[in-house]
Formats: C-alpha cells, sequence, structure tokens
C-alpha cells in the first residue's frame, strides 16, 4: 500500500507540473515560436523515423538469428568472445563510431545507417542469448522427449519462453536508437538533429527545443509501441505484464 501511494502521488506531480509547464509555455509565448519550426519538424521527422527504420529493423533482422546460433550448445566455447566482441559498438562513443563510419564511406545516410546499426545491435543480440540460454533444461527435456526435432523445440518452446526478454533488447535498443540519431545530421544524414545541433550553434534555445521536445515524444512513443506489441505477442505464461 505505501508503494501504491507513491507512486499514485508521483502521477499526481508529474501531472501538476506538466500542467503548470504549459501555461507558462503559452504565457511566454514559447509555444508560438516552437511552431513557427512546425514545416521544418514535420519533414525532419519523417528522415528521424526513416533512419531509425533501418537501422533498427537491420540490427532486429541481424541481431536475433545471431544470439539464436550462439546460444546452440556447439557455440557455448565462441559465445561470450563474440558478445565482447559485439560490445565494441557500445564501448566506443557513438559519435566516435559515426565519425569511423564516415571515413570510410563518406558522408549521408550510409554511414549513419552503419553507425547507428553498430550501436543497436548489441542490446538485441545480449538479450535474445540471454533469454534462451535462460529457458529451463527440464522444459528442453520434456520437448525432447516428446520427440521434438531441435529445430521443433527452438520456435515452439525455446523462442517463446524468450520472447520477453528478447523485446525488452528491442524495447531498449531502439529507444537509445531514437534518441542516438539527432547525432547523424553531424555527418550529413539529417534528421532532427538539424534543430538541435543549429540551435546550439546560434544559441537558438527556440529551435533547439523545436528538435528535443519532438526527439524525446519519439522515444517515449517508440518505447510505449514496442512495450504494448510485447504486452499483446508474448504468450500469458512467461509475461509478467499480463499476470
Amino acid at each position: 500500500m505505501p508503494l501504491q501511494s507513491l507512486r499514485g502521488a508521483l502521477r499526481i506531480l508529474l501531472l501538476i507540473v506538466i500542467f503548470f509547464s504549459g501555461i507558462w509555455v503559452q504565457a511566454s509565448g514559447t509555444l508560438d515560436e516552437i511552431l513557427f519550426y512546425l514545416p521544418d519538424v514535420q519533414y525532419l521527422t519523417v528522415q528521424h523515423l526513416w533512419l531509425t527504420v533501418i537501422s533498427g529493423g537491420l540490427a532486429i533482422l541481424v541481431a536475433i538469428p545471431l544470439g539464436i546460433v550462439l546460444s546452440r550448445p556447439s557455440m557455448t566455447h565462441l559465445a561470450e568472445t563474440a558478445m565482447q566482441a559485439l560490445n565494441v559498438g557500445t564501448t566506443i562513443p557513438t559519435l566516435a563510431v559515426l565519425a569511423l563510419s564516415m571515413s570510410f564511406m563518406g558522408i549521408g545516410t550510409v554511414p549513419a545507417v552503419f553507425g547507428l546499426f553498430v550501436a543497436t545491435l548489441l542490446p538485441i543480440t545480449r538479450n535474445t542469448y540471454a533469454g534462451l540460454k535462460g529457458i529451463s533444461p527440464a522444459l528442453k527435456e520434456a520437448a525432447s522427449g516428446i520427440g521434438m526435432a531441435p529445430i521443433q523445440r527452438l520456435l515452439k518452446v525455446e523462442l517463446p519462453n524468450a520472447l520477453y526478454v528478447i523485446f525488452a533488447g528491442i524495447r531498449t535498443a531502439l529507444t537509445i536508437n531514437v534518441g542516438t540519431v539527432p547525432l547523424a545530421f553531424l555527418i550529413g544524414a539529417g534528421g532532427l538533429g538539424e534543430l538541435i545541433f543549429t540551435g546550439i550553434d546560434l544559441y537558438d534555445p527556440v529551435m533547439m527545443l523545436a528538435g528535443a521536445i519532438p526527439t524525446a515524444l519519439l522515444a517515449i512513443a517508440v518505447d510505449a509501441l514496442i512495450a504494448t506489441t510485447a504486452f499483446a505477442v508474448v504468450p500469458r505464461g512467461v509475461n509478467p505484464s499480463r499476470t
């Protein structure tokens, strides 16, 4: 009960802060100034989402099969070494990865997608690997005991039980991806970073907010979308959100 009361109080406090912030923004004229950039925001948001979809989609297509392969018993001796190699993508700052990509691929969308792809790869691979390795050996033995082939066991037993963990990795990776895409502007790939960094250079807080606020809202929206998808897709028995 005390925890629930605290959560309720925090929600009320958050609503109050949002309400008075809205009043201040409206009274100060900041909202009208931000809306001046609305056409730019709409155009750059499409670029921002395009970069997220391409780099995030490629990361999902590569990371999930890679996590599955590394989780197989025959790959045990290579799994952690491969994970450490992938960890380079998150150890190196994203801006440095983008700079290295630009050095080899020039400027524009291609190096930006590659850099974002590298930065997004590890969380999905790690969670896919951890989710599959965390399956109870008893479940695997039971599946084998009723005559399931390894591929059937993977598709009908292991993956359904690991889905919640896999979706958690996708959720984290794509949310980080959306927040990182503004850096792509620095190597000529566009996106909402154009407003953010131009606003910083010109010391124009309104222009900066016109890019930063939509970026934050996109990250929240992507997080909510993945969470809703996971709630609907992950089986009830292994989905803590549906218990």
